[in-house]
Parts: structure tokens; sequence; C-alpha cells
């Protein structure tokens, strides 16, 4: 969705998983919605469809786990909650949503009556494959600005025994006006962070603002040159890649080397410099995030730019896996190797084009690559976040931080 100052972004940050923890959720739920002033009537609604999402994936899923997440944007913050689960799945998912419709065992209010609670309800679902649940609560009356979808959404998950994650993704919006983008610096970070280190859960820290500072602006790049081929088929190879007209959308994937506290400190400063950052083109942004990863153990980091035209500029190094997928199809963007922060080759962008009802999704190695087209086509029309959550259960493992971040062309 485009509003009037750009594509639809919403930050996204501090989340926290359950596995057939109802109570741990509930009580969770219930003192988020406290601490960011949804008020109390609309926290015991969330606190509810909490309780009924939660029950059912306890009792009833297969693998299930429920993600409890922070949304914001200048204006307000509101609750998330994804459910994500390995099956049995929905045959009907229309009938799972009429009254009277519940889970054997649940408290009965029905997935019907979460979808009126939540400002935004959306279910997937396959039978035998599983089901993803999103539904969103914000402050009544709901503010104008967070109407609509966002255009990019994602999913971290740390390795099995860690609570912090040392992948991260975040976006935000490049206008190509200094004083304007400085602002939008200014408003909540647009990314899902890593925990703190020492991983201790503070709920508090969910609405804590930070402190924003810009970097200096690199110099105007030079004209560009083009020629080759990716391993997605044919593409344009951008020396000296300008930004273009229009609010242009920059999206990044980091993996911290390894897992655990130090791997989240690598994806944290890189979070960092791209929030403060002046980059406009993914080089740019790249160099920045380069610079500010010395003295980590540095990360695997890809960087796209999603222009209003339907161009896609993209530089990536390390095994960030990045696609341009549609239903029928997937066209793999090239990275190189090296270690943003440590070493790091010379940079090169390449140019694409988004396929109509296409979207850009980028993931961490804590997924396999052994995913296909067929297995996102169900989905490409559901939220990024719904998107990204079913590619994590269709590929993520546990024997390494995941992280996914889709993201659609602004209409």
């Amino acid at each position: 969705m485009i509003t009037a100052s750009g594509p639809l972004l919403l930050d996204c940050e501090d989340s926290a998983w359950f596995r057939d923890q109802p109570d741990a959720a509930r009580g969770a739920a219930a003192a988020l919605g406290r601490r960011i002033g949804l008020g109390e009537h609309r926290t015991a609604q969330l606190v509810l469809a909490i309780a009924e999402l939660s029950t059912n994936v306890t009792k009833h899923a297969v693998d299930g786990s429920l993600l409890l997440r922070v949304l914001r944007n200048r204006d307000v913050a509101g609750v998330e909650v994804l459910v994500v689960d390995g099956g049995p799945g929905m045959a009907d998912v229309p009938a799972a949503l009429r009254d009277g419709t519940s889970s054997i065992g649940t408290l009965g209010i029905g997935l019907g009556a979460v979808q009126r609670l939540a400002d935004r309800f959306d279910v997937h679902s396959v039978p035998g494959v599983g089901t993803v649940q999103l539904a969103r609560f914000w402050p009544h009356p709901l503010p104008p600005s967070v109407a609509g979808e966002a255009v990019v959404g994602g999913i971290t998950r740390p390795i099995g025994g860690e609570t912090v994650c040392g992948d991260a993704w975040v976006a935000r919006i490049d206008t190509g006006d200094g004083a304007a983008d400085e602002a939008a610096r200014e408003q909540p970070a647009r990314a899902e962070r890593p925990a703190s280190v020492p991983p201790v859960l503070d709920w508090s820290a969910m609405t804590a603002s930070g402190t924003r500072s810009a970097g200096s602006r690199p110099a105007t790049p030079a004209p560009r040159r083009s020629s080759g081929l990716s391993g997605a088929g044919r593409s344009e190879l951008v020396r000296g890649a300008t930004a273009g007209p229009g609010h242009g959308v920059l999206v990044m994937s980091c993996d911290g080397l390894g897992h655990g506290p130090m791997a989240a400190l690598a994806s944290q400063a890189a979070v960092q410099a791209f929030r403060n950052g002046a980059g406009r083109t993914p080089e740019q942004v790249m160099e920045e995030v380069h610079r500010a990863l010395r003295g980590t153990r540095g990360a695997a980091v890809a960087v796209a730019r999603l222009e209003p035209d339907g161009r896609v500029l993209f530089c990536g190094i390390g095994n960030i896996s990045a696609a341009l997928v549609t239903s029928a199809s997937r066209g793999n963007l090239l990275s190189h190797p090296g270690i943003v922060g440590l070493q790091m080759r010379q940079l090169r962008t390449y140019e694409h084009q988004m396929p109509g009802g296409g979207a850009l999704v980028m993931h961490s190695d804590g997924l396999s690559e052994r995913w296909t087209p067929g297995d996102l086509s169900t989905l490409l029309h559901h939220p990024p976040a719904v998107i990204a959550a079913g590619l994590l259960r269709q590929a993520g493992t546990r024997r390494d931080d995941a992280s996914v971040v889709v993201a659609k062309a602004a209409r």
C-alpha cells in the first residue's frame, strides 16, 4: 500500500516465541498490551484472542509455535501475533471462521471471533502441510497511518536452545529528499531486531525509542555500465548505480556469523548502520554496514532497493539467498563471496525487474534452498509476513538461526 509519505512500512521488533505455553503467551500479551498503551478493553480482547490461538495450536497442531511482537510507526504501537504450525491444516478455511466452529477443547470463541477482534486477520492453510495465522491489534479508534498492508514483512527465529537470534532484517523508505529521509530516521526503526544481549526479555524495551544520528552522504556515483548474466537469468550488472526518483524501498537481510550473543551483536550493528546511514543504493548501504561491522565477527549481508518503476537493485555478500518469485518461477539473485566487516571484494550491483504479481524473498542459511515456487504459489497473495512465516515453516531448520524477509512492489 502507498500512503501520502510513500509505501507503508511498519517497525517490527523484539520477538518472543512460545511453544506449548498458552498461559505464558496470555500473560506476556497482557503485559505487553498495557505497556504499549492499547487500553484496558483492547488488551483484554488481545488476551482473549491469544487464548484461543495458543490453545488451538497446543492441542491440535503439529510442531506449532506462536510469535508475539510489537508493531509501530511514528504515531502508534500495536501487537502482532503469528501462529505457525506443520499440520494438519484446514480443509475449509471459510467454514473454520464461521461462528460456532471451534476446535474441541478450546475456549470456544472460535476463529471467527478472533477475526472480528483483530484489526487485521489473515489465514493461510493447506491440508497436510500446515497453517499460518496472523492477527494485529491496534488501539481504537484505528489510526489512519496503519490502515492497509505493509509492503515488507519478515520473521526471525533463533537456533534451538538459544533465546537470541544472530539474524536480522530491516527496511526503510528513501525519498531522495535529504530532510525527509532524516526525519524518517528519527522515527522508530523499521526492523526486526535480535533480542538484547545477554538474552533477557524486557517488555519495556519493546516501546523504547533509540537515538538516531545521520551518517555522511556518500559521494555522487559515477555513470553506470552494464553487462553480464546473473544466476537468475538475464540481468544487468550496474556500476555506480544511482537511485531513481520517487519513494524507493531499501531492504536488508543480515546473518551474523555463527549464532548466539556474538552473532546477535554483529547483526545489531548492521541494523543500526542501516537505520542511521545515508546510503541510497545497495552498494552505498553495504559500504556503511561494512564499516560498522569492523571489530565484530562479521556477517553475510544482502541489500535490495525496490524502485517505483518495478526495478530491483541488488547487492549481496555472503550466503544470504535472494530471489524474485512468482507462483511459477524463481529467479535467484547473485551474491559474491566475502564477510561484511572483515573481507569484502569489489561490490557489484545487479538490476532486475520485479515480475508482475511477484515478490522479493531473502533468507539466511537457517533455511534450506530446496524450496520451489510451488511452495509459495498459494501464499503470494497474502501479507509479506505470512509469506515469510510460511517459507520458514517449509524450509527452516533447527541447526542455525533463521530469518526471512519478503518485499512486494508498492501499488
